[in-house]
């Protein structure tokens, strides 16, 4: 007569079969996760891409400034000359090169270039002049002489982020 296996010897082929089964079914899972991954990241990444494109190369947002008309001092002669009066231009409208290509007409102007570079923001409407404290006159005559409408105290902005000049210009898209 044969002996009654003991009870754990029933169990054993069992826990071992559960567990290649669960490597297996995982094994499944991460090629199948890779080949998702494989087939999707293509497109994906063309999508993206396009929409970045487009986010780039699309016109800046109309903002609807408000317009506040203040009863403008009468302002005296600039004290300085435009060989004087050091600018800072930055590119406020994200624009490649704006900001050098400004650089040179004023330079032709006869204004000293400080420096050149980025504003904080890329979305400016319109290029604006700005003047530190005492040098307003100098910053209508330059904004006279680029045809720009819109004078203004620094600001946003430290007079140190001028690196000397006593106005900035911050181009903006019209």
């Amino acid at each position: 007569m044969d002996a009654p296996l003991p009870a754990d010897a029933l169990i054993r082929p069992w826990r071992t079969a559960t567990l290649v089964a669960s490597l297996v079914a995982a094994l499944e899972l991460i090629v199948l996760m890779a080949l998702v991954f494989i087939l999707l990241a293509k497109p994906l990444a063309h999508a993206m891409r396009s929409h970045a494109e487009a986010a780039a190369l699309a016109p800046a947002a109309k903002h609807q400034a408000r317009v506040v008309h203040v009863k403008r001092h009468p302002v005296g002669k600039p004290k300085l000359t435009r060989a004087q009066t050091g600018i800072f231009v930055f590119n406020g409208n994200g624009r490649t090169g704006a900001a050098s290509a400004a650089a040179a007409r004023l330079s032709a102007l006869g204004y000293p270039i400080r420096g050149k570079g980025n504003a904080a923001r890329q979305d400016y409407a319109t290029t604006v002049v700005m003047y530190r404290r005492g040098f307003e006159a100098e910053g209508i005559r330059l904004a006279r002489d680029l045809h720009v409408h819109v004078v203004g105290p620094l600001d946003g902005m430290r007079p140190s982020a001028l690196h000397g000049g006593k106005l900035a210009v911050v181009l903006g898209v019209a």
